[in-house]
């Protein structure tokens, strides 16, 4: 197997510690909120083009899996244009650019959320989830709920932030004990708001460990948080954030009608907005947003994506 990703990304670093060989591509992606970053695209796209054919051509691949966003283009263009299988992985419920151009050749398109599939009609959709982590384990949370835990995802999120150490009184008297991933950003507050029952810190490296003790989790609407939450069976409060054109937004709604979240905005977030949704949430409610949320879980997602790649690559 070659994974292939960009070139000055983190993957450098993860790939080969993984033990996988990695190929990198210098490419960048479309830039939806500062259009002006988007002036050199004309010269690297080409070139990525190459790339990527240079890569497919050495390596011989069977079968190509495009994990969606930017950096899956300049391979999956390759076979495509090498006339190779390749399948795609969508992880938001709104396909992303790059799944919509490559979409109309694609041996199969899989997806992470229900409601994807009206937006890819006339394709072969597989609801799949998206593949984990190992350590990520379904258990029933307890009710009430005494450990909480909220996260604003890679990059943290000042707004959710700010509602956290506004209400932090009024939050670590509701639970036992509040577990606060706030960021790069947030690295100062946590430790300015050190107190007992707040753990706070700016990052994690095992988000399965703190899923398998927390009852509730505040989070935004990225599909990674959304995976591992429902692998775990935890009902969620989500805050879907406002870039990359809101696609966060119909993440939510696809958690909000299964019953196993309830939505919070970002524009209007406060601390006391944030404990008055918690408060209002009574034990039954709780319980069903678990149970929709376990039942929204994909666990073995690895084993239905990789089934698909073997079927696609023996045909």
């Amino acid at each position: 197997m070659l994974m292939v990703g960009r070139k000055g990304g983190p993957e450098e670093r993860l790939v080969p510690a993984a033990g996988f060989e990695l190929a990198t591509v210098n490419i960048r992606g479309l830039d939806r909120d500062a259009v002006w970053k988007n002036l050199a695209l004309p010269v690297l796209m080409p070139a990525a083009l190459r790339a990527g054919l240079r890569i497919v051509d050495r390596f011989k691949p069977d079968v190509v899996l495009g994990m969606g966003g930017y950096v899956m283009a300049p391979a999956v263009a390759a076979a495509r244009l090498r006339g190779l299988p390749y399948v795609l992985h969508e992880k938001d419920v709104r396909p992303g650019l790059a799944t919509r151009i490559f979409a109309g050749k694609a041996a199969a398109i899989c997806t992470t959320l229900p409601g994807t599939e009206r937006r890819l009609r006339g394709h072969r959709v597989e609801l799949t989830g998206v593949p984990l982590r190992e350590g990520f384990a379904q258990r029933t949370p307890g009710v009430p709920p005494r450990r909480l835990l909220i996260t604003g995802g890679s990059q943290g999120s000042r707004n959710l932030n700010q509602a956290v150490w506004s209400a932090l009184d009024d939050l670590c008297t509701l639970f036992e004990e509040v577990v606060h991933v706030a960021g790069a950003q947030g690295a100062d507050g946590v430790k300015e708001h050190a107190r007992t029952r707040y753990r706070g810190m700016a990052f994690t490296d095992d988000m399965a460990d703190l899923m398998s003790r927390a009852d509730l989790i505040v989070s935004r609407a990225g599909v990674g948080t959304i995976a591992e939450a429902t692998a775990v069976g935890l009902p969620m409060i989500m805050v879907p954030g406002t870039f990359g054109g809101g696609h966060q937004e119909e993440n939510a709604a696809a958690m909000v009608e299964a019953g196993a979240a309830v939505r919070l905005g970002d524009a209007g977030l406060t601390g006391a907005g944030l404990v008055a949704t918690i408060a209002g949430l009574n034990d039954e409610r709780l319980r069903a947003m678990a149970r929709a949320s376990a039942g929204a879980g994909r666990r073995d997602a690895a084993k239905r994506v990789l089934a698909i790649l073997h079927e696609v690559a023996r045909r």
